[in-house]
């Protein structure tokens, strides 16, 4: 990030957002207050900085007038390739003001941006212009000309203003990824596991009075969930109250077919409860001969229990690491919840 701190980074990179999603006025209100009082605590230095960032924004601020009056949208994509992972984002752009962004993370292949662009783009209209790190193939952009119904145009920019739109799509990816690796880095260290943990599975049961029992399985990647790899499991094995069985079975059935299909383990495995549960998951694992790190979260106390500990671990629910076991757990809650009320209804509706 150069010389300036990570806080003034963010700050930058969240002034600069504002500004092309128009809010340029409350902005340069702001802004001026700001320098006012640095001169008057004589940090003339940032004072000056500050004067610059007001003339570039009241510049940007007339050419956003000009933009507006131009019928065309765009939108802007940077991405970043970590191992296994891609983590994207999507800058929409409508006459010159920034009207969203999305942020996304999936497994890495060969052709990802053409797998991204082909199922993003047919579930909504593409824009007239995209500005991208990397030419397109041809045939990929007669596709999204065809989803159009015209020409689409594929940028590459090297200077100007097309270019400040991709870098700042590039510092806000990196600003929330440099967060992610923090959360990531925490774990790793509270756990004492030997690498990152950038593949995270988290199970959880659902059962509505030992009825309509359902497990749920969400994915996280590089510390954001990644919903194409979410798994729901509706109960075969089990009548009545037993989370214990239910989640042996959901375990037993996800990491039997992963093994069967010689596909990738993930690098950690969070289940929702105690030791108990903690022990039916184990169970499935050392039957099926596969050494997966585990651990489970209790929810009264959020605490963390790891196979061949009596206790739990040393880790308070306020710290990074916990808080990040629990924004997993509460997502597999969520999921496993919304599929047992969809069974429900289905009930109820036949």
């Amino acid at each position: 990030m150069g010389r300036i701190s990570r806080a003034d980074y963010r700050a930058r990179a969240s002034r600069a957002a504002s500004a092309l999603a128009g809010k340029t006025d409350e902005l340069l209100t702001s802004l001026q207050a700001e320098m006012a009082i640095l001169s008057a605590r004589q940090e003339f230095e940032r004072a000056m900085q500050m004067r610059d960032e007001i003339r570039a924004l009241q510049h940007l601020q007339e050419r956003q007038q000009v933009e507006r009056s131009r019928s065309y949208d765009q939108d802007v994509i940077s991405y970043q390739v970590e191992g296994s992972s891609v983590y994207l984002m999507l800058f929409r752009v409508y006459r010159g003001t920034l009207e969203g962004k999305e942020e996304y993370v999936f497994s890495n292949s060969d052709s990802f941006l053409e797998e991204f662009l082909v199922q993003y783009y047919s579930e909504r209209e593409p824009p007239e212009e995209l500005i991208l790190e990397q030419p397109l193939e041809q045939s990929l952009v007669d596709f999204l000309a065809h989803q159009k119904g015209k020409k689409v145009k594929a940028t590459v920019p090297r200077q100007g203003e097309k270019k400040m739109l991709l870098d700042l799509a590039r510092k806000n990816l990196e600003a929330g990824f440099f967060g992610d690796r923090e959360k990531l880095s925490a774990l790793q260290e509270a756990l004492r596991l030997n690498k990152s943990p950038q593949v995270i599975e988290c199970f959880d049961i659902s059962h509505l009075a030992g009825t309509f029992s359902v497990g749920s399985m969400v994915q996280f990647r590089g510390g954001r969930p990644d919903r194409g790899q979410y798994r729901r499991f509706k109960i075969k094995s089990v009548s009545g109250i037993d989370d214990f069985a239910s989640l042996a079975e959901t375990v037993r059935r996800r990491y039997s077919r992963l093994k069967e299909e010689r596909q990738d383990m993930p690098d950690l495995i969070v289940i929702d409860g105690g030791k108990g549960q903690l022990s039916a998951a184990l169970s499935e694992l050392q039957a099926l001969r596969l050494k997966i790190p585990i651990v489970s979260l209790a929810k009264r106390e959020e605490e963390v229990y790891m196979p061949g500990l009596d206790g739990p671990l040393d880790i308070k629910k306020e710290e990074k690491a916990s808080l990040y076991l629990q924004e997993i757990r509460d997502e597999a809650h969520r999921f496993a919840l919304a599929y047992n009320r969809l069974l429900r209804k289905k009930a109820i509706s036949d």
